[in-house]
């Protein structure tokens, strides 16, 4: 992997990882329309520290405030009711499903999940997904005819049943075109949350994941064609431009709608399905030489 390779994939990864249209597909399909060889998943985990990394600082505020009372909790019985205390809890909860799959379906992870037919159908099928879990946000908080605005529910009323299923909808992410903010912030809508609370625990529950996921892969570095200078170059490219799109969608997500991204994700699905389909792209592009 050359230096700008590992610029315009670190890129691609800040600008992609915290919107709903899958970061580790458009890693996957920047390295086959290029004709460069595919990163593989190796490389896809580490350079999502770096954005993962962002989170960590622009929510450094609330996941001090959430260990340390998660730690207190540990040993004081009054603070295991406390909210924060609870958060922690319910992050590890939320963890457990694609910690599990993860390690059971890596094979498949890192080979016929990344087949571009498939990344193209779970473009098409989250898109649709987020359509309506976004459709139906819209009416609680608009209200409409013969309708009332409808209050949705916010990180207070997280239970277990709900953080599982967070967890579940995160464990999605691992076949690439999914997008784990897409299905986490999908999944919180349809269980009626608002916009903003499905956001912040998507982007709370990735923590561990993510960093477990970036920690286990980094033993494959240096394997193949990725070496260790591109991965941390574009794993620090991520970093800066993934703190500035986090930034950028917590602000959007509080008075916009999701549609300008389900439209992206279904066009792109049907664009790789056209080109594959013509003969103009292999759905193994980049991958025999990976």
């Amino acid at each position: 992997m050359s230096w700008f390779e590992s610029f315009v994939l670190g890129l691609v990864q800040g600008l992609t990882e915290f919107l709903p249209i899958s970061s580790s597909a458009h890693l996957r399909l920047t390295a086959a329309f290029a004709g460069w060889h595919d990163p593989g998943a190796a490389f896809t985990a580490i350079t999502q520290i770096g954005t993962e990394t962002a989170v960590l600082i622009y929510f450094r505020k609330d996941i001090a405030r959430i260990l340390s009372a998660w730690f207190r909790s540990l040993t004081d019985r009054a603070m295991r009711s406390d909210h924060d205390a609870q958060m922690g809890w319910l992050v590890i909860v939320g963890s457990i499903p694609i910690g599990v799959l993860g390690l059971t379906l890596k094979d498949q992870i890192e080979g016929p999940f990344r087949d571009l037919r498939l990344i193209a159908t779970t473009l098409i099928v989250m898109g649709i997904v987020l359509g309506v879990a976004d459709r139906l946000a819209a009416r609680d908080e608009t209200g409409g005819k013969h309708r009332v605005v409808k209050e949705r529910k916010t990180l207070k009323d997280l239970g277990v049943k709900d953080g599982l299923i967070y967890g579940f909808c995160q464990a999605m992410a691992l076949i690439p075109g999914v997008s784990r903010s897409g299905a986490t912030i999908s999944g919180g809508l349809l269980m009626g949350y608002t916009r903003e609370s499905a956001a912040r625990y998507s982007f709370l529950l990735a923590i561990p994941a993510v960093l477990a996921s970036g920690a286990y892969e980094l033993k494959d570095v240096g394997e193949g064609h990725v070496s260790w200078g591109p991965t941390i170059f574009a794993t620090l490219v991520a970093f800066f431009v993934g703190y500035a799109v986090i930034a950028w969608f917590m602000k959007f997500i509080t008075t916009k709608s999701f549609m300008p991204f389900v439209i992206y994700r279904i066009l792109l699905g049907i664009l790789i399905f056209a080109l594959v389909w013509s003969g103009a792209l292999s759905p193994h592009a980049g991958e025999s030489a990976g």
